[in-house]
């Protein structure tokens, strides 16, 4: 896969509320001195999160693996019927940076009994590059996650925060899948801080304002160990 400019890199500095309910941690966030406002409209965001059959990437993440990626197929709104439109998005990250590689691809229906399988469909998608197509070839569908989402960022579009609730997980297998192994939680919150690589001390500030608590947790992992062990 080619290489990333370092100007797309950036960092996410993530952060687990469980003392606090979603309310409450817009209404700090809203209270920021740094006058945090939402760009966008609140929306769910749905992820068939992708890996080996050796599941390389969740042990790449588990480990910290200095060189790491995640590869999901992500779309909006609803989460089962006819999906309108997708994105193939590969999350690389180099140490402490990260970046993203997106590909639209074309919708699909997800309903009882949908065969993971499908998956290698999208590979002969004609404005894939061929490398992407290989890649692509070598993965399975191992996880479907869902959240809600409430954007936030700076008016100079420096800093920008997620905050994401209602966190869901199942389980797929790669043939016949009737998601009926999920678990949801409605406490949790995830918030991440995102920001570019000549923002990094001034983010000490930013981040210092929240009495959160720092994870490093990805929701893939999070989602897979609690759907599988």
């Amino acid at each position: 896969m080619a290489e990333a400019e370092p100007r797309d890199y950036r960092y996410e500095r993530k952060f687990l509320i469980d003392q606090l309910d979603h309310h409450q941690a817009i209404a700090l966030i809203k209270r920021h001195p740094y006058l945090f406002y939402q760009p966008y409209p609140p929306r769910y965001i749905n992820n068939f999160y992708l890996d080996t059959p050796e599941m390389d990437n969740y042990e790449d993440n588990v480990t910290g693996a200095a060189d790491r990626r995640k590869v999901r197929l992500r779309w909006y709104g609803d989460l089962f019927g006819m999906i309108g439109k997708s994105t193939l998005e590969f999350k690389i990250k180099r140490g402490l940076v990260g970046t993203k590689r997106l590909y639209p691809l074309d919708g699909f229906t997800l309903e009882e009994g949908y065969n993971a399988g499908e998956l290698r469909r999208f590979a002969s998608h004609p404005d894939l590059p061929d490398e992407i197509r290989l890649v692509l070839l070598t993965q399975q569908i191992v996880l479907l996650n869902r959240y809600y989402r409430h954007y936030f960022a700076t008016y100079d579009n420096r800093f920008r925060l997620t905050v994401d609730t209602d966190l869901s997980y199942y389980r797929v297998s790669r043939h016949q899948n009737r998601f009926i192994h999920s678990q949801t939680d409605y406490r949790e919150i995830i918030v991440e801080l995102k920001y570019g690589k000549d923002e990094d001390l001034e983010a000490a500030h930013v981040s210092g304002f929240f009495p959160f608590r720092v994870t490093k947790s990805s929701k893939y992992v999070m989602g897979i160990e609690r759907v599988y062990f």
